[in-house]
């Protein structure tokens, strides 16, 4: 059997760590300026713990926004733990970095994306700011990322890891 260097999960792994050291920081500091988060995870990954009604109302995957209010934001090597308020019932809910299926800041129109292929190999879109107004496939995107009530129009230019692979 050929081995080969499996470079979609080694980036996941980094952009996953990327995601910790983002977390970890407002953990520490608190978030800067005009900074605050889109994360959408898979609700029906093993290891993600939020309340059953939550888990009822989104059966598969859930956008959770880090912004004005948040509590107890613990993170650690698999996962990060934090209290988010809905309706004004502050819920405590526990994420695995594996879980997430997008994370974006739209203040600085930074966002990734991981997803899962048929063949089990994995993908990573990195998303990051442009200037062509023209790019409406990629503004398209920018938008499935978010909720469409939450979601600032933003131009974003979509780079896949496909385009380097080898068929």
């Amino acid at each position: 059997m050929t081995r080969t260097i499996e470079y979609g999960n080694l980036m996941h792994r980094a952009m996953r760590g990327l995601i910790q050291s983002v977390l970890q920081d407002v953990a520490d500091n608190g978030l800067p300026g005009n900074h605050h988060f889109f994360i959408t995870f898979d609700t029906n990954h093993p290891d993600v713990a939020i309340a059953d009604w939550l888990s009822d109302r989104y059966p598969g995957d859930m956008t959770v926004v880090i912004q004005h209010w948040f509590d107890n934001l613990e993170v650690t090597d698999e996962g990060f733990s934090i209290t988010l308020n809905f309706g004004d019932s502050p819920e405590p809910m526990y994420i695995p970095y594996d879980a997430i299926v997008t994370f974006v800041d739209p203040s600085v129109e930074f966002g990734l994306r991981f997803e899962h292929q048929d063949d089990e190999d994995e993908e990573l879109d990195i998303l990051s700011a442009v200037t062509d107004d023209d790019d409406e496939v990629a503004e398209a995107d920018m938008a499935e990322m978010v909720e469409p009530e939450e979601s600032p129009k933003k131009d974003a230019e979509v780079v896949s890891l496909d385009a380097f692979r080898k068929s």
